[in-house]
């Protein structure tokens, strides 16, 4: 597993979807239930490579979406809350978690291609007050560091490393503890005092605070809060009605329980990383997403794709996505982890192709496991794939 994938598990009206499949197909053998029909070759391959995952003792729900040459496929697995015979749907919420920071990276490339940001800036145009730390030999933080994690920003605001020294809890638990009750002023008197060891652009140091001071940024250039820049600029035109931050009481019977290693049920991260990670979708959303993706047939799309950090012909990094490209192909993803939750998103654009899968547990495995699953499918799918490290 590269170091963003290291550091990333540590926190964390295009094509139709399937019609939702309201009967649940309990299997034998100990198989998980499932609503897959299995009667494609997509069908075959997907049980395959889902049931091998449902095998570990700590998987409780998983949604998984194929997009392959304009059409659309959905399988649930599991159960949606422990205890209960209750199959995700395509309407399922889960948390996305690192995810949310493509939509971030989609936000800021938008601003661009309207003019109103560009990516070279200097982070502190769009801060109030003075900041004199926030540059290196002269070398300022600029906004696409932001979302490559090569700001030099520290994992978190606030920045408690020593918090992080009892291996035995996950990261991102403990992340969670540190945000309650940590408001925006607190961020940016913490952002005060960060002090930069090496010029920004040079050095990898996974970043939500990154993140989420860009969807600060960005709320201050268009004068809008960032759940309805999300809304307006992506979900609405994507039609990803169920994609958002803040759920209402009528989403919380969509929203699937997530859980530790354990079995334990994980409190809700809280809402204030937002562009780092607080977005919460469905995989019906998702595929849409995929779909805006892999057609690169926006200039933001294409903005969001571009490199802004390594070798272009290998191992790159965009707008918070990673990019590898193998023979001319490209596999440009993200995961999400946060506690109860994990998730992977692939797109292959020059293959017409991409994979969602969102899942309901977090451990220090999931992320392997998610990534092993989607290699799978993807590999099934097209031997063109590349895969992704894991």
């Amino acid at each position: 597993m590269n170091a963003w994938l290291i550091s990333a598990f540590l926190l964390f009206p295009y094509g139709l979807i399937n019609p939702k499949r309201s009967i649940a197909i309990p299997t034998l053998l100990n198989k998980a239930l499932t609503d897959n029909p299995l009667k494609t070759s997509v069908d075959t391959l997907v049980e395959q490579a889902a049931q091998q995952f449902m095998t570990a003792p700590e998987s409780v729900g998983l949604s998984l979406g194929i997009f392959k040459n304009g059409q659309t496929y959905v399988y649930n697995y599991g159960t949606v809350e422990k205890g209960k015979e209750q199959l995700p749907t395509d309407q399922t919420q889960y948390a996305i978690a690192s995810i949310s920071k493509t939509f971030t990276g989609a936000l800021l490339a938008q601003a661009v291609v309207e003019k109103r940001v560009k990516l070279g800036d200097d982070i502190r145009k769009y801060l109030t007050g003075n900041y004199p730390n926030l540059e290196h030999e002269g070398q300022p933080i600029r906004l696409f560091h932001l979302l490559n994690h090569r700001s030099g920003l520290p994992f978190l605001l606030p920045d408690v490393p020593d918090a992080f020294a009892n291996t035995a809890i996950p990261s991102s638990a403990i992340a969670t503890e540190l945000l309650k009750n940590y408001t925006r002023a607190d961020f940016y008197e913490d952002l005060h005092k960060v002090k930069l060891d090496a010029m920004p652009g040079h050095m990898f140091k996974y970043s939500n605070a990154g993140a989420q001071l860009m969807g600060y940024i960005l709320e201050r250039v268009y004068n809008l809060p960032f759940e309805d820049l999300i809304r307006m600029k992506l979900t609405q035109p994507l039609a990803m009605n169920d994609t958002k931050i803040e759920l209402t009481p009528s989403d919380q019977p969509s929203f699937a329980k997530g859980y530790n290693c354990t079995g334990v049920q994980m409190p809700m991260v809280p809402d204030q990383l937002q562009g780092a990670g607080a977005l919460k979708s469905t995989v019906a959303d998702m595929l849409n997403y995929i779909q805006w993706n892999v057609s690169e047939a926006t200039e933001a799309a294409k903005l969001a794709h571009r490199p802004t950090w390594g070798d272009i012909d290998r191992y790159s990094a965009g707008l918070n996505w990673q990019i590898l490209k193998s023979s001319g192909y490209r596999a440009i993803w993200q995961d999400g982890n946060i506690p109860g939750y994990s998730s992977l998103c692939v797109n292959f654009p020059e293959l017409n192709m991409g994979i969602v899968v969102l899942s309901n547990e977090c451990d220090r495995k999931t992320a392997s496991r998610i990534t092993a699953l989607a290699n799978q499918i993807a590999k099934n799918l097209d031997e063109r794939a590349v895969m992704l490290p894991n």
